[in-house]
């Protein structure tokens, strides 16, 4: 009786706590809707291009429409060698991957959002320099991962929040 009793006790807390899914809706949703409005601008370089594509996919961006608004997004892409051998050779390195987004709406060029992410891998240099180099790339193409979907949870989160003032 009392587990009952506690479990119904749960259950109306829980339900009124105010959570609910931040995709509610599906495509008909305020996130999704948000997401279909949103351009991607170009961004300069090689890990420009990936996270370009990477963010397009992700908010399903179908280039028809007029856009409401433009995502901007600047990144900061860092190998940092590190772990020195006795011969000065370094063992190791980082990778880096930041990224500056602003979205702005283009109807009056305001900012309404500015925010960064970011995301770091390690990466082991080895004497085959090919297999560093793969290493690096493989590198760069996971952390680009990693901060596009970053870059769309913030996305999704401004869209719930602002869904009741559009």
């Amino acid at each position: 009786m009392s587990r009952a009793l506690a479990l119904a006790i749960a259950l109306l807390c829980l339900a009124g706590c105010g959570l609910r899914p931040l995709y509610g809706g599906g495509s008909a949703g305020a996130v999704a809707s948000t997401f279909r409005s949103v351009t991607v601008a170009p961004i300069a370089g090689q890990s420009g291009w990936l996270m370009r594509n990477k963010l397009v996919e992700r908010l399903g961006e179908s280039g028809t429409g007029a856009a409401v608004y433009r995502l901007d997004v600047s990144l900061d892409d860092n190998i940092t060698s590190y772990g020195l051998r006795s011969d000065q050779a370094a063992t190791q390195e980082r990778r880096t991957l930041r990224a500056r987004f602003q979205l702005v709406d283009v109807r009056n060029g305001t900012v309404v959002l500015d925010a960064t992410a970011g995301s770091d891998a390690g990466i082991d240099i080895v004497s085959s320099e090919y297999a560093t180099v793969a290493a690096e790339q493989t590198a760069l193409e996971n952390l680009t991962d990693i901060v596009a979907d970053q870059i769309v949870s913030r996305l999704a989160l401004y869209a719930d929040r602002t869904a009741g003032s559009k």
